[in-house]
């Protein structure tokens, strides 16, 4: 580590203000039942959701592949801390409001083939929210956790960042497929 571990951002539970905070908004947006701030909760959180799970997997991680090692600890370590509470929060987020749209838009009664569209959406928004909380933040943990050790072992990151790298992938693809879906949805059944 550096000279400068003291000023290196820790993960920090102050931190959680602002995930109960975005939960109390989330849970106002659904007592208020209106439908817009609803819809708008949704969209908003969902695209910063996406946009951010895109921007980390297709511009952020070829970057990083290529830095040396010590850029690529520092870039880790001032990272982790602040994804393990933005990405959690943002997908909750975006499930819940959209599982409260689709009730009160009548979504959950569509009748065959159109339902297909509905059960689209909730697996891949399944499988999205299983890796993403079951893979994705435990890995951010582990390797957090491991760069921060004077002498990291670097075998142990390596087999966690090639299957962290192989979720990232299929998360990249479900993203699309889920705003493929969304359209379809905005679009009419």
């Amino acid at each position: 580590m550096t000279s400068d571990d003291a000023e290196v951002p820790q993960i920090r539970l102050q931190n959680l203000w602002w995930v109960a905070a975005a939960a109390l908004v989330l849970v106002a947006v659904v007592a208020s039942d209106d439908y817009f701030l609803l819809d708008l909760l949704h969209v908003l959180a969902g695209l910063l959701w996406t946009g951010i799970d895109l921007f980390m997997g297709f511009v952020i991680g070829p970057i990083m592949r290529r830095l040396a090692l010590p850029a690529r600890r520092e870039f880790i370590i001032r990272l982790m801390p602040r994804m393990i509470f933005i990405m959690p929060t943002l997908s909750i987020m975006t499930t819940t409001a959209g599982w409260f749209l689709a009730q009160r838009g009548g979504y959950l009664e569509l009748p065959y083939p159109q339902f297909w569209w509905l059960l689209a959406a909730l697996a891949i928004v399944t499988v999205l929210t299983v890796q993403g909380l079951g893979i994705l933040l435990p890995t951010n943990l582990l390797v957090y956790f491991e760069m921060r050790k004077p002498e990291p072992e670097m075998a142990k990151v390596g087999r966690w960042m090639r299957r962290y790298v192989r979720v990232v992938a299929s998360q990249g693809l479900m993203q699309i497929a889920i705003i493929v879906v969304m359209a379809r949805f905005v679009t009419g059944l």
